[in-house]
């Protein structure tokens, strides 16, 4: 314990760009009960491109407020020059973002890909993702705007010719 203590309370030193902040629920036990709680975690990458976790604390749910401690609490030990934070969409770390850091925010890949693929049915998740990837591969920003319309597009075809793609009672 006393070693994590000195890990996550260490002076956070230099910039860092690029910030990935994520919760995750555990089963713990409090007074003899077991309980839910969020672990947030936060991942950075230096100037250097060197990626290091950077902080992790433990509380009873994701709320704003519990957010905006943990950013604070970062910044408080010297996480500076942040320009893009990568999460979820949970609007409390959203608006904790924009309160406490003066950085682009952006959509986690991974969590958008679970959102979409939740609306897919069974039969349509492997071409929903196949074309949403093509989207991801594409080298910059225009094309990718592109790409995106035409997946978008063809995914409303989809939807409206053969039913494939998302499921019709969530839509």
């Amino acid at each position: 314990d006393e070693r994590v203590g000195a890990f996550l309370s260490r002076p956070i030193e230099g910039d860092w760009p690029y910030l990935w902040i994520d919760a995750t629920y555990v089963k713990t036990r409090e007074a003899g009960s077991i309980v839910s709680v969020a672990v947030i975690v936060a991942v950075a990458v230096n100037t250097e491109g060197q990626r290091q976790v950077i902080g992790m604390k433990v509380g009873p749910s994701e709320a704003e407020t519990f957010w905006t401690e943990f950013l604070r609490s970062l910044m408080r030990r010297g996480l500076r020059g942040v320009k893009l934070v990568i999460s979820d969409a949970h609007e409390g770390l959203k608006a904790a973002i924009a309160r406490i850091l003066s950085a682009t925010w952006q959509r986690c890949r991974v969590h958008f890909m679970r959102n979409a693929l939740a609306h897919a049915g069974k039969s349509g998740r492997r071409v929903v993702s196949a074309f949403v990837a093509t989207a991801f591969a594409q080298d910059d920003a225009t094309s990718a705007r592109q790409q995106w319309r035409r997946v978008a597009d063809q995914l409303r075809l989809d939807i409206v010719d053969t039913g494939i793609g998302f499921n019709r009672d969530q839509h």
